[in-house]
C-alpha cells in the first residue's frame, strides 16, 4: 500500500497536477480542455497526465474521436485514510495542550487572587 501512497503523494506534490486534479473534480475534459487554463504545451499537460494515471488518479476513456480524462478517487480516500491517523493524533496533542493551559491559567488566577488578598490586610 505504501508504493500507492508513494505514488498519490508524488502525484499530488505539483500544483499543475492539483489543478487538473481540482478541474476533473467538475467533470471529464479533454487534454485540450485541461491545458486551457495553463501556459504549457499540450504535451507538457499530457506528461502531467500520465504521471496522474500511474498514480490511479485519472483515467481515460475512449468517446468517438474524444479521449476524456476523469477523476478517480480511490486513492485520494486512501490518502485521506492515511492521513486522518496523523490528524487524530495532533487533535490529541492539542486537546492536552489545551487542558495543561487551563491548568496553567487556573493556577496563575489563584496565586494572584491570594496576593491581592493578603496584601489588603
Amino acid at each position: 500500500m505504501h508504493t500507492d501512497l508513494d505514488a498519490t503523494f508524488a502525484a499530488l506534490a505539483d500544483p499543475t497536477r492539483r489543478a487538473i486534479l481540482a478541474r476533473l473534480a467538475t467533470g471529464e475534459a479533454t487534454v485540450t480542455e485541461l491545458a486551457a487554463p495553463f501556459a504549457m504545451s499540450q504535451p507538457a499537460v499530457s506528461k502531467h497526465l500520465r504521471v496522474l494515471e500511474r498514480a490511479g488518479l485519472v483515467s481515460r476513456g475512449r468517446d468517438a474521436q474524444r479521449r476524456p480524462c476523469r477523476l478517480e478517487a480511490g486513492p485520494l480516500r486512501e490518502a485521506t485514510t492515511w492521513l486522518a491517523g496523523y490528524r487524530d493524533h495532533w487533535a490529541e496533542s492539542y486537546q492536552r495542550l489545551d487542558a495543561l493551559l487551563d491548568e496553567l491559567r487556573s493556577t496563575d488566577q489563584a496565586d494572584q487572587a491570594g496576593s491581592r488578598g493578603g496584601g489588603a490586610r
